[in-house]
């Protein structure tokens, strides 16, 4: 996913520009604090408590120029109009938000608007194109029957979410004025590994494999999540 977003920024913006990102739903910062340390000033949104304060955490062990570059807000990302204004950012982050909303079109339309002429928008999603792989790969006929005519599906946590389908959201982002650019699979091989599994010895070529699979056909078409690449006009 990384690797991935790298990729689009590399493609879109000069060499060594300090672009201003925005992580819509950043969790415990990951990709937030991995931006800021390569030079970028981000802005982190989360509104779970556990969550900043775990990406607190992190940033407070980060050296200080990288802590300047890195602010982190409280608030639903569905609000973005009430804390920022139209244009203020080169790229935004929204990855792994969109399935627990049951309607994201809202927050869609606000993370446009928050994006500068030219801008990236990065959205990760659940494949609702795929929702039969895991159940099918898993030996569970009835739930990979079930998911062909249905994009409602419960995740590794218990919690019930919903996924996307590619044509669905490639409409939505030219309705809001960020069309589809680019779109890669995420999770082609490594979906079925239970959680908590440690990394293999030859971590590299897996992920060589995966970055392969991630953007060639037919595989990325069946990945358990969409990395979809929109471009402000």
């Amino acid at each position: 996913m990384a690797r991935q977003v790298d990729e689009q920024i590399a493609g879109r913006f000069p060499v060594g520009q300090r672009l201003r990102v925005l992580d819509v739903g950043m969790g415990q910062g990951t990709q937030a604090l991995r931006l800021a340390r390569l030079g970028h000033q981000v802005t982190g949104l989360e509104q779970d408590a556990t969550m900043i304060a775990a990406a607190r955490a992190a940033l407070s062990g980060e050296p200080e120029g990288i802590r300047e570059r890195m602010r982190i807000i409280e608030g639903d990302g569905r609000e973005t109009g009430a804390h920022f204004l139209p244009g203020s950012f080169d790229v935004v982050l929204c990855h792994g938000v969109l399935m627990y909303l049951q309607d994201p079109d809202a927050l869609l339309a606000g993370l446009a608007r928050v994006l500068a002429p030219g801008g990236l928008l990065s959205l990760l999603v659940r494949n609702g194109d795929a929702l039969a792989m895991r159940p099918g790969l898993a030996g569970d006929w009835a739930g990979a029957l079930a998911a062909f005519d249905s994009v409602s599906y419960r995740n590794r946590l218990g919690v019930d979410a919903r996924a996307d389908r590619r044509a669905a959201l490639t409409d939505t982002l030219a309705g809001i004025g960020a069309p589809l650019h680019a779109w890669y699979g995420v999770r082609v091989f490594t979906d079925t590994a239970p959680d908590g599994t440690e990394p293999p010895a030859d971590l590299e070529t897996l992920l060589a494999a995966e970055e392969r699979a991630g953007k060639t056909d037919p595989y990325r078409g069946v990945a358990a999540l969409l990395h979809l690449c929109g471009v402000r006009g």
